[in-house]
């Protein structure tokens, strides 16, 4: 019963960390071309800060979203494709801004947002409903 209850939550944490890959792949995007092409927003769109404050978000939406997911479920690859975006997005941090950090930056984001696809995927399927009872 309670389980029903936290279903909802899960999936709007799990939508909630694929909109945000998605924002963050179009922040990468635009920082380049803003800060490349235009030579605008350097200090704004490249700080540090964003990026941490990104990779502490996604880590925490991920680890109780799929986290929970993989605990519910036993399904082993939503956890995995997600904390190897995790991963990507961490080692983004630990290298120079520019196209490398944008490159695995948005790798990060796009693991992360596929693991949250599956996780939902397996929320709705037959299998789980059959074995979990969401």
């Amino acid at each position: 019963m309670i389980e029903r209850a936290i279903s909802p939550i899960r999936r709007r944490l799990d939508r909630t960390g694929i909109f945000l890959s998605g924002a963050c792949a179009i922040h990468c995007l635009l920082s380049i071309i803003l800060v490349s092409g235009l030579g605008i927003g350097g200090e704004l769109f490249l700080s540090p800060d964003i990026h941490r404050v990104g990779l502490l978000l996604a880590t925490l939406i991920a680890g109780v979203a799929i986290g929970w997911g993989a605990l519910r479920h036993r399904m082993a690859a939503p956890f995995v494709v997600a904390m190897t975006g995790l991963t990507f997005m961490g080692g983004a941090l630990a290298v120079p801004h520019g196209y490398k950090e944008a490159i695995l930056t948005i790798i990060g984001v796009a693991l992360v947002s596929l693991g949250h696809i599956l996780n939902m995927r397996h929320t709705h399927s037959a299998a789980c409903k059959d074995r979990c009872g969401d």
